[in-house]
């Protein structure tokens, strides 16, 4: 209790942290179900890409694309443990630590166990972001299976109804692949909020708040959104064509 009593402002910080990231996680989940966001918009993308990779015979560049995505998710979780080993590097060494963060100005000072269950938290957040990052690494193996699995041009013992189904479930496959790796990337994003935690818990706080509304622009207000949502049909008129239409 009197742990507690001493540190009730970074527990709550604590909980707002779990607030703001819980919180949104589920928010942009229910919003972009009836609203168009980056998710929404890439999965429509998908099924175009899945039915035309089924009009296609060769299916290498198909392939290719999704090895490129997967290294991705790799690259992260490759670098997911290298900070988990700099954190427990950190972790075991915490009096060294603390010491140094005494010497930084306008840093407020906690005691030594409140600053170990910072960095347990913060290796946490890391932790699941491996987990997240290697799910993702494995739903795209899934998906280039499914790949290679796909029905050839020109093959009459498969109905149009079959192709439509598997260019679905296919695209749902590499949906689900990239939600994963989205969640890797929000729990970086909030992993380097937790920085501001060892500097103060209210700065802390106003930097949960921040990831989020960073995120929700990007996702459901960004320009890149924009551009994918609304393409112009027509090209155009060069300068002297609008001269003469003039």
């Amino acid at each position: 209790m009197s742990f507690v009593e001493n540190n009730l402002v970074h527990l709550a910080a604590a909980l707002w942290f779990i607030v703001c990231w819980g919180g949104y996680t589920r928010y942009a989940t229910w919003k972009g179900r009836d609203t168009a966001c980056l998710a929404s918009v890439l999965h429509l993308y998908r099924e175009d890409w899945m039915r035309r990779m089924l009009l296609r015979d060769n299916r290498i560049a198909d392939a290719s694309v999704i090895g490129n995505l997967e290294r991705n998710a790799s690259f992260f979780a490759s670098s997911t443990l290298i900070i988990l080993a700099g954190i427990l590097a950190v972790l075991g060494a915490s009096d060294r630590a603390l010491s140094l963060l005494a010497d930084l100005p306008l840093v407020q000072q906690a005691s030594q166990g409140m600053s170990e269950v910072k960095l347990l938290c913060l290796a946490m957040v890391f932790v699941y972001a491996f987990f997240t990052f290697s799910w993702c690494m494995r739903q795209y193996n899934f998906a280039a299976v499914l790949v290679g699995s796909a029905p050839m041009v020109g093959e009459r013992h498969v109905s149009e109804m079959e192709r439509k189904a598997f260019a679905s479930r296919a695209a749902r496959v590499i949906s689900m692949a990239a939600n994963q790796f989205n969640f890797g990337l929000r729990s970086y994003y909030f992993g380097m909020t937790m920085l501001a935690w060892f500097v103060s818990p209210w700065l802390f706080m106003l930097m949960s708040a921040g990831v989020v509304l960073v995120l929700y622009r990007r996702e459901f207000h960004s320009d890149v959104l924009d551009v994918m949502v609304y393409t112009p049909t027509e090209a155009p008129l060069p300068e002297a064509s609008r001269e003469i239409a003039g």
